[in-house]
């Protein structure tokens, strides 16, 4: 497994080695102690999600509030889509920048994102499955978002390979009235 430290302090992409012959493709998608948290200890999944969407849906830019702040190990199951994340850490050099890149089930590629960040993808093809590892469980009362289309984020939802699908996203109605980040609480 190749394990890539991105621009973004803590932001790692996981690409697998692909053992391919004539029945199909293995590869290792999770290791205990390949990712170290902020303590130094392996990280520890408490619960694991999982999304199908059609090819044109925008989900996020979700994060959830300390004491209840979420890591997310993402990788795409079925389809392909292009994953973005936002640093919203208040003390980060990187606050309010962003980093994105495709991640389908060809490529087995895989997001390691700390607390801190916010995320959402657009889905690039019909029945995209999508399954997030997490460190915290959900709770709604400290849940948090941002608007994909923020302009002082900037996020090119066009550098997806291939373009995304013609046409505005489809967006949740939550997701449709997120708050810009200049109007959002510093939540880390």
């Amino acid at each position: 497994m190749e394990v890539e430290k991105l621009n973004l302090e803590g932001l790692i992409k996981l690409t697998p080695r692909q053992f391919t012959d004539d029945r199909g493709v293995f590869w290792e998608t999770w290791r205990e102690g390949m990712i170290l948290d902020e303590k130094g200890e392996s990280l520890r999944f408490v619960q694991e999600n999982l999304s199908v969407s059609k090819a044109g849906v925008l989900r996020g830019l979700h994060f959830q509030r300390k004491p209840h702040a979420q890591g997310k190990l993402v990788r795409v199951v079925s389809g392909r889509i292009y994953d973005v994340v936002v640093d919203v850490r208040e003390n980060s050099s990187t606050r309010g920048q962003w980093y994105g890149c495709e991640l389908s089930s060809t490529n087995g590629c895989q997001l390691w994102i700390p607390a801190g960040f916010a995320h959402g993808f657009l889905a690039l093809e019909d029945d995209s499955v999508v399954e997030y590892r997490c460190t915290a469980f959900y709770s709604p009362e400290f849940e948090g978002s941002i608007r994909w289309d923020d302009p002082m984020v900037g996020i090119d939802w066009n550098a997806a390979k291939s373009g995304p699908p013609s046409g505005e996203p489809l967006l949740s109605s939550k997701d449709a009235v997120a708050p810009l980040l200049s109007a959002i609480d510093w939540p880390f």
